[in-house]
């Protein structure tokens, strides 16, 4: 079973899969504009003669590590006509994607699941939930009033202080997406979305909310705040709707504070699991991964079914990691068996701050001895997954 690249000739077709898969129809006044977009990515196909089969599209993107910055590969658009499923064609392009990814440096990959259990199995593990806050009229109360002031923007008035609350607000966690200006206007914003920002009266943004209105409803896509002034001022320009909207729905990252500081927050809350996260270069992550040092060594014993560059032994500490795989030939230098056994999923988790070892141990998923987790526990740093974006 043949994988290849596809090329400028091969677009037409993947958009043709994508929308027989998907069930749209691209305008065709946008279809130039749709295949020009298909250049940014790796597209890869698996043909039956000279139709194509089955593809899955990678991104090329980047995602802050709170400060640090790390490769991305983005996988989107995995489709099959209904006559070539249940063939292995999607188990051979998700394999294949690892490889290309670990050639292309990105060490760290992301997805939008259409089922949770279905990439699991290819070691992709929950990064994050969102929060959906759904508030009656009723509920529009405003707070005390603050000393800013509301500027509203749209796609085409866009400017880089949404830009700059945006990045300050990623680096406070993991898995955030670093957009390009490009980014903003081909994926944040829709042809009805507007941007309303919050300034301090140094004219200092400190907080944005993409949303829009529509048949008397408000809803807001994106509500960023740099502090609690922010997000009182952006709550108060929502309650300026209230002769307009009978309902507003937000959605939040799952760590907002959002709707404790209400005067009335007994609202509908939804949470759900959002997007997947995979190590695609156990080494290269574990190297470049803000450990809190410890004086005591601990060995981590990975085992990754679908990447085997990530199977090994890795042990950490002070400062270093070294490195225990097996060598061509089949030979292998053994480190000592103690230590703790994980699988990429959990250890995933763990890298991104979804999930804590002890968690993890409690649950089965990471085998070894207590005092050995109490350390791994010690060793990784609280962190705050989150991830807003989509594609």
């Amino acid at each position: 079973m043949l994988v290849r690249e596809l090329t400028d000739k091969d677009y037409i077709e993947s958009l043709k899969l994508s929308e027989y898969a998907f069930q749209y129809k691209v305008p065709e006044s946008e279809i130039p504009a749709r295949l020009e977009r298909l250049r940014n990515h790796k597209v890869l196909g698996i043909w039956d003669e000279d139709i194509l089969a089955a593809k899955l599209h990678i991104y090329p993107l980047s995602i802050f590590m709170k400060d640090a910055e790390w490769k991305m590969g983005g996988i989107a658009g995995v489709a099959t006509y209904p006559e070539y499923r249940r063939n292995g064609y999607i188990n051979t392009l998700m394999i294949d994607s690892l490889e290309h990814m670990r050639n292309n440096d990105q060490i760290v990959s992301l997805l939008h699941p259409f089922d949770i259990s279905f990439y699991r199995k290819y070691g992709w593990e929950i990064l994050n939930e969102t929060k959906k806050v759904t508030i009656e009229k009723m509920n529009l109360r405003f707070l005390e009033p603050q000393q800013g002031f509301i500027r509203r923007f749209s796609r085409e008035t866009h400017n880089e202080d949404i830009e700059k609350v945006y990045q300050q607000y990623s680096a406070q966690f993991t898995g955030m997406l670093k957009r390009e200006t490009y980014w903003w206007k081909q994926h944040v914003y829709d042809k009805d979305s507007q941007m309303a920002v919050y300034y301090q009266p140094n004219k200092e943004a400190m907080g944005y909310m993409l949303y829009h209105v529509k048949d008397s409803k408000m809803e807001v896509q994106e509500l960023v705040a740099l502090d609690h002034e922010a997000r009182v001022g952006l709550w108060n320009f929502i309650c300026q709707h209230d002769s307009m909207v009978g309902t507003v729905t937000i959605h939040l990252a799952s760590q907002d504070p959002f709707p404790y500081f209400l005067q009335q927050p007994n609202v509908k809350i939804e949470l759900h699991p959002y997007f997947m996260a995979r190590v695609v270069d156990a080494e290269d992550c574990l190297r470049r991964f803000p450990f809190l040092h410890e004086n005591e060594p601990l060995f981590l014993h990975l085992e990754d079914s679908h990447a085997p560059w990530n199977n090994g032994s890795y042990l950490l500490g002070k400062g270093e990691i070294k490195v225990f795989k097996e060598k061509a030939g089949g030979q292998c230098v053994h480190p000592p068996k103690k230590g703790i056994r994980l699988n990429i999923n959990s250890l995933s988790a763990i890298l991104f701050g979804y999930k804590r070892p002890m968690e993890l141990y409690e649950m089965g998923y990471l085998k070894g001895s207590k005092p050995e987790i109490e350390l791994f526990e010690k060793m990784v740093p609280v962190l705050k997954s989150s991830f807003i974006d989509f594609f």
